[in-house]
């Protein structure tokens, strides 16, 4: 008998509702609706339109409900640090701001001000990011606050929508950086420093807990009949790592591809040491009360600037140009350090990388296709030494790193497999919400163990595996410790 549930995956940028099918031991997915999330920004400030994404999202279940099949469970994934302020009768306080709006840095720095960042990783396991829940209470008018009964992040507040029942299920909560590892709970230091209002932080619930029923004005809009609200993995983060194909006994890390790239692995518990903070690395609660450690590292964004450059310059070329020109430069001739500030900053890229070679005695990468190899060789080199950093932070040696993301440049996945000297696996790019149904699956019953979930998730989805099959990576790697080892401001000298 087939099961239904639908995951509805709430991004920055898109929003997507997912019909997931489970039968016969395989699951299949399909996206019934995908609409845009566009801020608002005037000169009040960053925000969500949070209005429009509940409207979104309430179309996206009557076009569920219009294929008339029952449907067991719902349930809601979203990024971090943004939350929903509501009145008891679930009706929105506005405005929802945006993580992006300068009140966060400002909130930043008042509340660092007083507590020093490093007792407040201490307590929370989280790296001094800039877009922290925590942050932006810290210039909240209080006002808005008193006038709330519940602040909910934002996966948890369309649950709350939906169902009728206000509370945070773990892994977000960990993120928010007011969250307390140790205890498993709200950090009553960090609302005390607040001074928030007792009532407004909800109870935290594990991934998998039943909500109530979908509300019968909802059901009824929607011609659905009254499925479960499931507080599955609301942080997209913990949703991902619970949809990966992940074989039983393996050492793995997850490395997620973009302008900024996301590196870590899940862990028996939280890691809150000197080396992890100073390291930049996070905890965040998946699912089963696994740490997920992870550290926001170098991505793409510096390639990203060579390709404007060179647009700029009427020299644009396309991707499949570009990646033909540096598949037939010379292999691992020159690198780059990217914590040298030069490359912090957008410009001349190309230019920089030819003056940094230039003055740590390498060859100079004149033409587009030495200069691309240059950077994503020395991307693959910067995440086998990030791996190498966390291996050390863990105790454990990585076997396996499954590849998420901005997966579409081959070569870049070639040289990552070959510098780590493991096997690399592109899952499928939808993870977060295979992640989410199979949560609502096991919470339903419908899968009866993890072990089965993720026997499920190898047999019903498609992999690639990459195979490393060049051992000349190793004395490169050498090169590359070394010369990161000289600090950015004397690698002149």
């Amino acid at each position: 008998m087939s099961r239904n549930f639908v995951a509805c995956e709430l991004g920055e940028e898109q929003g997507r509702i997912l019909w997931g099918t489970l039968h016969n031991g395989n699951l299949r997915l399909n996206v019934v609706r995908r609409f845009q999330n566009v801020p608002i920004v005037d000169r009040e400030g960053v925000f969500w339109d949070a209005a429009q994404i509940y409207q979104d999202l309430l179309i996206g279940l009557r076009e569920v409900g219009g294929h008339d099949e029952p449907v067991e469970s719902i349930s809601c994934t979203s990024w971090a640090s943004d939350y929903l302020l509501f009145h008891a009768d679930a009706s929105f306080i506005p405005p929802t701001y945006h993580y992006r709006d300068a009140r966060t840095e400002a909130g930043r720095k008042k509340f660092l001000a007083d507590v020093p960042w490093a007792s407040l990783y201490d307590e929370t396991g989280i790296h001094n990011t800039t877009n922290s829940t925590l942050f932006q209470l810290a210039v909240e008018r209080s006002k808005r606050l008193k006038r709330a009964d519940h602040l909910l992040p934002i996966a948890d507040g369309f649950n709350f929508l939906l169902s009728g029942v206000p509370c945070v299920e773990k892994s977000t909560a960990s993120a928010t950086q007011l969250f307390n590892p140790v205890t498993g709970n709200w950090s009553e230091l960090l609302q005390s420093a607040l001074r928030l209002p007792a009532k407004l932080l909800p109870g935290i619930v594990t991934a998998g807990t039943k909500l109530k029923p979908l509300r019968s004005e909802i059901a009824k809009a929607t011609k659905l009949e009254e499925p479960q609200i499931i507080a599955s993995c609301s942080h997209e983060l913990a949703a991902t790592v619970m949809g990966l194909p992940v074989e039983a006994e393996e050492t793995w890390a997850f490395l997620r591809l973009g302008n900024t790239s996301l590196i870590g692995t899940e862990h028996p518990e939280t890691i809150c040491s000197e080396l992890g903070r100073e390291g930049g690395y996070s905890n965040v609660i998946g699912y089963g009360n696994q740490a997920l450690l992870h550290k926001q590292t170098t991505g793409l964004w510096i390639l990203e600037e060579c390709r404007r450059h060179w647009a700029g310059a009427d020299n644009g070329l396309e991707d499949g140009v570009i990646t033909h020109l540096a598949a037939s430069a010379p292999p691992l001739e020159s690198f780059i350090n990217f914590d040298d500030p030069r490359f912090a900053e957008p410009g001349d890229m190309p230019l920089k990388i030819r003056a940094y070679c230039k003055e740590t005695s390498q060859p100079e990468p004149r033409k587009p296709g030495p200069v691309v190899r240059c950077v994503l060789e020395s991307l693959a080199l910067h995440y086998r030494k990030a791996l190498a950093e966390m291996s050390l932070l863990t105790g454990r040696d990585f076997t396996r790193l499954y590849l998420l993301g901005d997966t579409s440049n081959s070569l870049l996945n070639h040289f990552i497999a070959n510098a780590l000297q493991i096997p690399v696996v592109i899952p499928p790019p939808d993870a977060a919400a295979i992640g989410n149904i199979i949560v609502q699956a096991l919470a339903t019953g419908h899968i009866k163990s993890l072990a089965e979930a993720r026997h499920i998730i190898r047999q019903s989805f498609k992999t690639t595996t990459l195979t490393p099959y060049a051992a000349t990576w190793a004395p490169a790697f050498d090169r590359f410790t070394e010369l990161t080892a000289v600090k950015p401001e004397t690698a002149s000298t």
